[in-house]
């Protein structure tokens, strides 16, 4: 294979392939886990959760859409923060996201090959198994380059949204009133703890901003396929709560596999089947995404001469970013191997990239405030998703070290280069003496 070290990105993504990455990149494991979760921890009263997450899913998402739309570029919100903040702080925030992505991407793999493990009642090397395939056709989708991923993130939303919709229609008959009593069982601050969790399921706007130096028309992708996606998602989670709630199923098929429970009812062993394999599909469809948006990191990190040159090799046949897919490649390997060798939990996974995901986005609302502030309705709306996730920050706990470990040894690094380049300008200027 041939490589090149081209600056440019090709425009294949358009509006109906912006939608589909939008929504795979957030319909993602929240959608199997979080109403069952919520119901769990706040009984029918986790409604009221839903709906305030799912009012304020808009602007959340139309504040990286505006910011997509203005400042089209592969840095995605690192960039937007070096336009706000400056470079170093730009930079810093690429690497949050870039260090995310190779723990997140096996996290969701694991939870969708667990879903179908589950619904199957096969055992762990099967899981195993599953999500290293799963792993890999999201690398090797994103390798042939965005227009295949598009079409096939099509085919999967669509398929994702035919299920869900499947599941919620035949739900419908088994939603009884008496399942909504009593409605606050745990109090007012259950409401707030479910509301906690699922701003888990609503993350994802920020990573689709990283693919829009690849927006055929970026106004148009960025902010009426955003608006789109979030009208879909939103319908789409309230109901399955809903369904979930109003069938108990959260209670009699678990809190992670209520889904399964719902479809069984109606379609028996098939149900079954059907549950496990839409769980797979949700999972690699946000794998995809994330995939495609932190190789573009790793491609615009290198163009600024921030990460390893190799990281900006693109594929001279398909103009991908090989090098940043390569780095995700060796790092899900890794993070194989240490869950399967027990000496990592998927508990202590799932925690670790939370921190630096939620920083991330919160950077990028913060630079959302300064660089749309001509936009009364933008500065708005960036207002509004910096507090919510201000306000979420804190709850992430221990997993806050990351973040701080990767920001210690940036600071170190950024130093280390700072007196490296003093002392070879100092030796080339004592050279023309």
């Amino acid at each position: 294979m041939t490589t090149s070290h081209s600056s440019n990105l090709k425009r294949t993504i358009g509006l109906p392939q912006a939608v589909a990455l939008y929504i795979g990149a957030v319909l993602g494991s929240g959608v199997l886990l979080g109403p069952g979760l919520a119901a769990q921890m706040a009984g029918p009263a986790s409604l009221i959760a839903w709906g305030f997450m799912t009012l304020l899913i808009l602007p959340m998402a139309l504040a990286m859409g505006l910011l997509a739309a203005k400042f089209p570029n592969a840095g995605g919100v690192s960039h937007f923060v070096h336009l706000a903040f400056g470079s170093r702080a730009g930079v810093l925030v690429g690497w949050f996201f870039l260090l995310s992505i190779p723990i997140g991407a096996p996290v969701a793999a694991l939870t969708g090959a667990g879903y179908m493990t589950a619904a199957m009642g096969w055992n762990e090397t099967t899981r195993m198994g599953i999500a290293i395939v799963m792993l890999l056709v999201g690398l090797i989708t994103n390798w042939f380059g965005m227009q295949l991923a598009g079409k096939i993130q099509i085919a999967v939303v669509i398929s994702i949204i035919a299920v869900l919709t499947f599941a919620i229609i035949a739900a419908a008959p088994e939603i009884q009133m008496i399942h909504f009593t009593p409605f606050m069982p745990h109090g007012w601050t259950s409401i707030g703890q479910a509301a906690a969790i699922l701003f888990w399921c609503f993350i994802g706007w920020e990573a689709v901003s990283h693919l829009s130096e690849e927006f055929k028309d970026p106004r148009q992708a960025a902010i009426r396929g955003v608006v789109i996606a979030a009208i879909i998602v939103g319908i789409l989670y309230f109901l399955t709560a809903l369904a979930t709630v109003g069938t108990q199923s959260y209670l009699l098929g678990g809190s992670d596999a209520s889904l399964v429970w719902i479809i069984s009812r109606l379609l028996g062993s098939w149900g079954a089947v059907l549950a496990g394999v839409t769980g797979v599909f949700i999972c690699t469809a946000t794998i995809i995404v994330y995939i495609g948006a932190s190789s573009r990191v790793a491609f615009a990190l290198s163009r600024q001469q921030y990460a390893p040159q190799w990281m900006s090799i693109l594929s001279p046949t398909y103009n991908t970013p090989v090098g940043g897919i390569l780095f995700l490649g060796v790092c899900f390997g890794l993070i194989i191997v240490l869950y399967a060798t027990h000496i990592v939990s998927l508990t202590t996974l799932i925690q670790l990239p939370n921190a630096t995901f939620i920083l991330t986005y919160l950077c990028g609302c913060a630079a959302g405030i300064r660089l749309l502030r001509e936009s009364r309705f933008g500065l708005i709306i960036s207002w509004m998703s910096f507090i919510a996730t201000a306000i979420i920050f804190p709850f992430t706990g221990w997993a806050i070290l990351y973040p701080v470990v990767i920001t210690v040894s940036f600071a170190i690094i950024m130093k280390v280069q700072s007196r490296y380049r003093r002392n070879t300008l100092t030796i080339a200027n004592e050279k023309l003496k």
